[in-house]
């Protein structure tokens, strides 16, 4: 894989799916900001093993949803590395319940936390990359963003707004050189998937043609590819990692 880039901010990188993809990032050459919210000592421990290996990172601890520390991290990583090369909007969470049930506050909750954020790290990069014309932005959504699911209202209206926000981005920024595009992984396996029970996993897997879980490392290549020069020509588009369950 090529980059032609120098650096690239994972948001939500201290565990699971985005710390795969800092590590595999960091495998093909990139100086990789591993972001956290909370979990610091993960986050030290993704930058331990990206640096024995041989690569490049730093820990930056900031909220995703408040625009102010979003900001300012961008301004930090290009006072200290000279630019802001690549993107990762990974960070989200989940507050699961029946639409009938849901509060207010528990749908706001989750849109300010996987759709404004998104926002905001996609308007902040185009304003840093545009000024060198050069950037790319992959933005991590969801099945459920396409599909809907029963009890993910919330999760699916935030991640359905992150795959039409990302194609208004990439007409916007076309023009500039820089380039947005979308994941939307099915089942992975994380440790969010290690607690289910087995008869509901082997559920979810009956409906995935391919017969099992993806892995997060195959979620990150294909973040990776999006990213590099090997996708050159490909912006606005959403790339399904899911076995074949949604296609």
């Amino acid at each position: 894989m090529k980059f032609s880039g120098k650096n690239v901010l994972v948001t939500g990188a201290s565990r699971g799916i985005g710390a795969e993809i800092a590590k595999t990032l960091a495998g093909y050459g990139l100086k990789v900001w591993v972001n956290y919210r909370s979990g610091e000592e993960q986050a030290a421990a993704v930058k331990e093993e990206i640096v024995k290996n041989g690569g490049e990172a730093e820990i930056i601890g900031f909220d995703v949803s408040d625009e102010a520390a979003f900001v300012d991290a961008i301004k930090k990583i290009v006072e200290t590395d000279g630019e802001l090369s690549y993107l990762v909007n990974n960070a989200g969470i989940t507050k699961d319940k029946l639409a009938m049930r849901m509060k207010v506050d528990e749908f706001m909750a989750v849109i300010e936390a996987n759709l404004k954020s998104v926002f905001i790290g996609c308007r902040e990069a185009l304003k840093t990359m545009g000024k060198k014309r050069f950037g790319s932005v992959v933005n991590v959504a969801s099945i459920v963003g396409e599909t809907g699911n029963a009890g993910q209202t919330n999760y699916s209206a935030s991640k359905g707004g992150v795959i039409a926000m990302t194609k208004s981005f990439a007409q916007e920024a076309a023009p500039r050189g820089i380039r947005y595009n979308t994941i939307t992984p099915g089942f992975i396996a994380t440790d969010m998937t290690d607690v289910l029970k087995d008869e509901v996993k082997e559920a979810f897997i009956a409906k995935i043609p391919l017969g099992r879980f993806g892995e997060p490392k195959e979620v990150a290549e294909a973040v990776a590819f999006l990213l590099s020069d090997q996708a050159s020509y490909i912006t606005g588009e959403t790339l399904k990692v899911n076995g074949g369950m949604y296609m």
